[in-house]
């Protein structure tokens, strides 16, 4: 029970700093009437101590009855968690002591400290999902896709422009792009809002996000001007969430083994970049700040890479349905059915419709089965954020994705009973 308590308070702090985070920064932009959170009422209180005495321990079987909090506001992928437990230990590393000492991992690479065996790693998966060109590709890596974001920042921007360069996404673009860009208040870039708004003739940096997130449809770039600079990030074009539909061939792509694989813990991503300048460029920036990236994490990463393209090309060492995409697939397409059905019990909300396509990875031909659900509060709810808190179900609202507040972003890659009991307290919301 003390352990329990402890890992529940510790995730409650973390959830409740994210939250923080966002309405801090929407109070001092004017957003006044957040300030009674700040206060931390009873309300707000007893919501919280709620959640620390009626949440399940993972894995728990039962959904019934439940009346505590529900956490969806972030995409903390531990639906994964029951696939990676029946691996056992197929993703086990053993790291020695007297392993992996040196800062470096190949000095005669661009990225002189990424592990080769990652690096095999990730050229691998691409070519057996067929996602992502890696011929004639640096490959960079990160701590997770937000370094490498903040990398490609610093590389692509102009460095000795008279002012920031306008960095632009087209909406609902992901809440985390505005702040990262902002956060250092760098003279090198600055954040310009919705791509479709954007009408300056000037350099611009485009950020493309396919599928995207928040909303999970397929993107392409908006502004299409010649002085522009494009980032796709690819975090989610996995057969999982998506069909596959070519390998993508871009100059600058990001993906990371949070949304891939579920391991969000290990911190790492990596780009595929065509041009080597900007490749070195990357790499100075985390070598500034962070002087490479964990060799642990790496080899950790590599492995479970490893184990996923086995579970597909070595089947026969695997137990039936334990090819990890298939079960993922069949995790999300199961889910996805569940809250649609939820959705039409309340006829309070609506969720978009995905067009079906075939996939030439899997050759099954499906809609989109997005890692998040852009949920609309249809009639006279105009802050859905707010309506389904007060239902005990913390989302994360259109505003902070440039978009109507009409709008939720939904997680849906919470634990299995954690989605259990959302889609039925779901169901059960009628209008009054």
């Amino acid at each position: 029970m003390e352990l329990r308590t402890m890992i529940l308070g510790h995730f409650l702090v973390i959830s409740l700093a994210l939250n923080v985070g966002f309405l801090y920064r929407d109070y001092w932009k004017g957003n006044h009437h957040y300030q009674e959170f700040f206060s931390f009422k009873n309300e707000y209180k007893n919501a919280f101590v709620t959640l620390l005495e009626a949440s399940p321990q993972p894995f728990s079987s039962s959904s019934k009855g439940f009346d505590g909090i529900i956490d969806l506001d972030h995409g903390d992928p531990t639906m994964y968690e029951r696939y990676w437990l029946q691996m056992g230990d197929k993703t086990t590393v053993v790291i020695n002591g007297w392993q992996f000492i040196s800062y470096f991992s190949d000095v005669r690479k661009v990225c002189w400290f990424l592990e080769p065996e990652f690096a095999n790693a990730i050229i691998r998966l691409h070519k057996l999902v067929g996602n992502a060109i890696t011929e004639e590709r640096y490959i960079v890596v990160g701590t997770g896709s937000t370094q490498l974001f903040q990398a490609l920042l610093y590389a692509v921007s102009p460095p000795n422009s008279s002012k920031p360069i306008s960095v632009v996404s087209a909406a609902p673009f992901y809440s985390s792009y505005p702040l990262i860009t902002d956060f250092l208040e760098s003279g090198l870039h600055k954040w310009a809002g919705d791509a479709y708004t954007f009408s300056k003739d000037e350099p611009y940096i485009e950020l493309v996000t396919s599928p995207n997130n928040p909303d999970g449809f397929p993107r392409q770039a908006v502004v299409n001007r010649s002085q522009g600079i494009l980032i796709h990030d690819f975090a989610y074009y996995w057969p999982q969430y998506i069909p596959i539909s070519s390998p993508a061939d871009h100059d600058i792509m990001l993906f990371t083994v949070s949304k891939s694989t579920g391991h969000a813990g290990t911190r790492i991503g990596w780009a595929l970049v065509k041009d080597r300048e900007i490749a070195k460029k990357m790499t100075e920036f985390i070598m500034l700040s962070t002087i490479g990236v964990s060799k642990d994490s790496q080899i950790r990463a590599a492995k479970i890479l490893q184990v996923v393209s086995d579970s597909h090309q070595y089947k026969s060492n695997f137990k039936e349905g334990q090819a990890f995409f298939e079960h993922s697939y069949n995790n999300m397409a199961r889910r996805w059915k569940q809250l649609r059905d939820a959705v039409n019990m309340s006829k309070l909300f609506s969720l978009p419709d995905f067009p079906s396509s075939s996939c030439t990875f899997s050759g099954r031909t499906f809609g989109s089965l997005p890692a998040f659900a852009w949920l609309k509060c249809e009639g006279e709810i105009d802050d859905c954020e707010s309506f389904l808190r007060g239902h005990k179900i913390l989302t994360r609202g259109g505003k902070h994705f440039g978009s109507s507040g009409k709008y939720v972003r939904i997680s849906m890659l919470p634990r299995d009973e954690t989605f259990d009991q959302f889609t039925e307290r779901l169901s059960s919301i009628k209008s009054s």
